[in-house]
């Protein structure tokens, strides 16, 4: 699974501040943490930027590209900003994204195909997300993949992307999404790239608590086959779970945990909690926050206390 870190997003006081202010070096120490910590991409997020965005972007692409030498990930709703932001990549570009209405496909598709970029395609329409795997998957197959072909994007450059939505309201969405991704990767033969902000999953959810939501939704979104994910670089228990999974060896009882649900992902089967895992201290948080992501208990802000 292909690592971007997320960690440059405007929604950051931090990465804000230094945004406005052309703080170069607040931003690159940020860009060469995350990369040290594991990301192979780094996202880019400067909001929408009517203004300034032109001018920023290339600018924040020219300084991270002093110090890392990755993939780099433009994330605004600005055209004019993304124009300017590509032209300056050494490497393939990641779009950031589109949705599946026609305005926007018609605006990023082309932007896309002109740099020879990948283009995230979110699975979301007018009417906004579709409810279940299967409408997510009829949106790819009668919006998303024709219009790539009406604009000569190769298939190949894309990301589908479910969209990930908070256990925090809608904790129903998280197996749907998972399941979306297994649905994805058996649309074609090779099959089509995937990737998530997987953090949306715990928006909303007690800053304590978010690392272990995040950390279990990423091992089923990788056992699901998923290619890339936006994800913390800088939480170490979270890389090296992804390391675990992607290398298959446990080195304790919560890992094997980690492998055994990456697995039954892959299958495209729930994974069944052993009573054994919610009685031992080594691996009760993990069965419980895996209950709360497969819907079998409703979530709560205490629900590792209950």
């Amino acid at each position: 699974m292909l690592v971007i870190g997320e960690s440059i997003h405007v929604i950051s006081a931090r990465v804000r501040a230094a945004l406005e202010t052309r703080d170069r070096r607040t931003l690159q120490e940020l860009a060469v943490r995350q990369v040290e910590g594991g990301a192979q991409a780094l996202d880019l997020n400067i909001g929408p930027q009517k203004k300034e965005g032109a001018e920023l972007l290339p600018w924040l692409v020219d300084a991270v590209q002093e110090v890392v030498d990755v993939q780099l990930c433009l994330d605004t709703t600005n055209v004019a900003a993304l124009d300017a932001g590509l032209s300056r990549c050494k490497r393939q570009a990641i779009i950031n994204s589109t949705d599946a209405t026609e305005e926007r496909m018609a605006a990023m598709m082309p932007l896309a195909k002109k740099y020879n970029a990948r283009l995230i395609a979110l699975a979301l329409a007018e009417s906004g997300l579709p409810a279940t795997a299967e409408d997510r998957l009829d949106l790819v197959l009668t919006r998303i993949l024709p219009a790539a072909e009406k604009y000569g994007l190769p298939v190949g450059n894309l990301y589908l992307d479910p969209l990930v939505l908070t256990v925090n309201g809608m904790q129903e969405q998280a197996q749907q999404t998972v399941s979306a991704v297994h649905y994805f990767k058996h649309l074609a033969d090779p099959p089509p790239e995937t990737t998530c902000g997987a953090s949306n999953v715990s928006n909303g959810v007690p800053r304590e608590n978010r690392p272990l939501i995040n950390q279990v939704f990423v091992a089923m979104m990788m056992g699901a086959g998923i290619s890339s994910a936006i994800v913390s670089a800088l939480d170490e228990e979270l890389m090296r779970i992804v390391k675990a999974i992607s290398s298959g060896v446990a080195s304790s009882k919560k890992d094997q945990l980690y492998l055994d649900l990456a697995k039954a992902a892959g299958a495209g089967e729930e994974f069944q909690v052993a009573p054994e895992l919610l009685s031992n201290p080594e691996t009760r948080d993990v069965a419980k926050t895996i209950n709360i992501l497969y819907n079998r208990q409703i979530y709560a802000p205490s629900y590792l206390t209950l």
